[in-house]
C-alpha cells in the first residue's frame, strides 16, 4: 500500500492489529461453540475472552516468534497463549490454519467491500447532480474521436451513471459470493471439529457457511470478487479518459478544477493539465493487474497449497485500498469538474452543419430517392465542408439533384439541433426512474 495513494479507513481493514483481532474472535467464537458442545470446558472459553478480547497484540513479539517458527498463524497462537495462560490450550482445537487465515481475509474482503459499495454511492451521486445539470446541454458526440451527432453532456454523464450503477451491483455480487467461513479442519472433512462450530463462527462473523472447503475456500470466489474490482477499475479509466480528452486544448468542453495556488508544470506556468483523471488511468490500471493473478490462484494441488498465499497478502490490501482511493478521487472530479458550455456549442458547430448529414440522408430517401444515390448526394456536398471548402446548408440548396426531392425550407428543417434531444427525458427515465 502506498500512503500517498490510501486512505486511512480502508487502510486501517489491512493493519496486523485489526488482522489478529478478527484471527482471535475467530478462535474465541470456536471456542464458545466447543464449550457448547462439551469438547472443552466452558470456563475455559470464558476465560479466553476475559483474558485477550480486549488485547492489544503485540505486533512485534509475534513477528519474533515467526521468525523461529516460520509459521505466522503458530507464532499467533503462541504469542495468544502468553495472553490467555493455561486454558489457551483449548484454542484451535480440531482446526487448522486455513480455518483461521480464509475466514479471516473473507472478513476483510466484506468489510473492504462495504467501503466500496459507499465510494460507488459518492460517484453515483456526483453524477447523478451533474448529470441533471446539464442534462440539455448540446455537445458533440463523437465516434472513433470524430465528430458525429449531437447529444448532450447530461446524456454523457447519464452513461457513466448507469455504468456505475452496474458496478454498485456487480460488487454487492461478489462481496456476498465472498463473505463464507470455513473451520472444517485438515482437508475439510471435519473429522476434528463438529460442523456445528462452523455454524456458530459464521453467524458470528457476519458470514455465511461455505458448502464444502478442502481445507482452504474455493479461490472461485476470490478470482470473481478481484475480477469485479477490475471491471469496475475499468470504468472508472473510462469516465477519466473521457475527461482527459475533454480537457484538450484543442476541445476544451470541460477540465478538471484548478485551485488557487496550484502548479500544472514546473516548466511552463501556464499549463493547466488533466493531473487527476491521468493518476485515475494509472491506478485503474494497478487494480486490473491483480486480476490475472486471482484467476491464477484458482489452480492449487490437491486438497490446498499456499501458491495463492503470498499473491493474497499483496492484492488483497493494494486492489481495494487502491480502488477506494480512485473511486473518492474520481467522485470529487465530477463534483468540481468545470463545463464550458460555450465551447461545446462552439466544437458542434466546427463542421458548418455537417452532423446532421444523416437527416439529410434520410429526407432523401423518404421523398423517394434511393439509399445509394442519397448517399452520394449527402456526402458529395459534405465533403467540400469537411476541407473548409462552403457551408453544407448553401451547397445542399445549391444542389439541383437533392433539390428535385427537397425544398429549401425542408433541407432547412433537417438542421434542428433540438431533434436531436426529443428523446432526452426518456433516457433520463430510464437511467435515473420517474423522480
Amino acid at each position: 500500500m502506498i500512503p500517498r495513494y490510501s486512505r486511512p479507513e480502508m487502510v486501517s481493514i489491512w493493519e496486523p492489529q485489526t488482522r489478529f483481532k478478527i484471527w482471535f474472535e475467530i478462535e474465541a467464537h470456536a471456542a464458545d461453540a466447543l464449550a457448547e458442545l462439551g469438547v472443552i470446558p466452558k470456563d475455559a472459553a470464558k476465560t479466553i475472552w476475559a483474558k485477550a478480547s480486549d488485547a492489544i497484540f503485540n505486533v512485534d513479539r509475534i513477528d519474533e516468534i515467526e521468525r523461529e517458527t516460520k509459521h505466522d498463524v503458530i507464532a499467533f497462537l503462541t504469542h495468544l497463549a502468553e495472553i490467555v495462560g493455561p486454558e489457551a490450550r483449548f484454542v484451535h482445537q480440531g482446526m487448522t490454519s486455513s480455518d483461521v487465515l480464509d475466514t479471516c481475509l473473507n472478513v476483510q474482503l466484506s468489510r473492504a467491500a462495504d467501503i466500496l459499495i459507499a465510494d460507488i454511492d459518492k460517484v453515483l451521486a456526483a453524477l447523478k447532480t451533474r448529470a441533471f445539470e446539464h442534462k440539455m446541454t448540446p455537445t458533440i458526440g463523437r465516434s472513433h474521436g470524430i465528430h458525429a451527432e449531437p447529444v448532450t453532456f447530461g446524456l454523457k454523464l447519464a452513461y457513466a451513471y448507469a455504468e456505475f450503477t452496474r458496478a454498485r451491483e456487480r460488487v454487492v455480487a461478489a462481496r456476498k459470493e465472498i463473505a463464507t467461513c470455513a473451520i472444517s479442519g485438515a482437508v475439510g472433512t471435519f473429522a476434528q471439529i463438529d460442523p456445528r462450530v462452523e455454524e456458530h463462527v459464521a453467524k458470528a462473523m457476519g458470514l455465511a457457511v461455505e458448502p464444502i472447503s478442502t481445507q482452504i475456500i474455493p479461490r472461485d470466489r476470490h478470482a470473481m470478487f478481484f475480477a469485479t474490482l477490475g471491471v469496475v477499475a475499468a470504468s472508472v479509466e473510462r469516465l477519466a479518459v473521457e475527461i482527459r480528452h475533454m480537457q484538450r486544448t484543442e476541445v476544451l468542453e470541460a477540465e478538471e478544477f484548478f485551485s488557487e495556488g496550484q502548479k500544472g508544470s514546473s516548466a511552463m506556468p501556464h499549463k493547466r493539465n488533466p493531473v487527476l483523471t491521468e493518476n485515475l488511468t494509472g491506478l485503474s490500471r494497478m487494480v486490473r493487474a491483480y486480476v490475472t493473478p486471482a484467476l491464477e490462484n484458482v489452480v492449487l494441488w490437491h486438497e490446498r497449497d499456499i501458491s495463492h498465499s503470498s499473491a493474497e497478502r499483496m492484492m488483497g490490501p493494494d486492489a481495494t485500498v487502491t480502488l477506494d482511493f480512485a473511486l473518492n478521487r474520481l467522485a470529487g472530479v465530477v463534483e468540481k469538474l468545470l463545463v464550458y458550455p460555450a465551447n461545446m456549442q462552439k466544437n458542434l458547430d466546427r463542421l458548418g452543419g455537417l452532423v446532421h448529414s444523416q437527416r439529410l440522408l434520410i429526407a432523401l430517401t423518404q421523398k423517394g430517392a434511393s439509399r445509394e444515390d442519397a448517399y452520394r448526394l449527402v456526402q458529395r456536398n459534405a465533403m467540400p465542408v469537411w476541407r473548409g471548402e462552403g457551408d453544407f446548408q448553401s451547397l445542399l440548396k445549391k444542389d439541383a439533384d437533392v433539390k428535385k426531392y427537397l425544398s429549401d425550407k425542408e433541407i432547412e428543417e433537417q438542421f434542428d439541433l433540438a431533434y436531436h434531444f426529443k428523446h432526452v427525458d426518456t433516457i433520463f427515465k430510464r437511467v435515473f426512474g420517474a423522480s
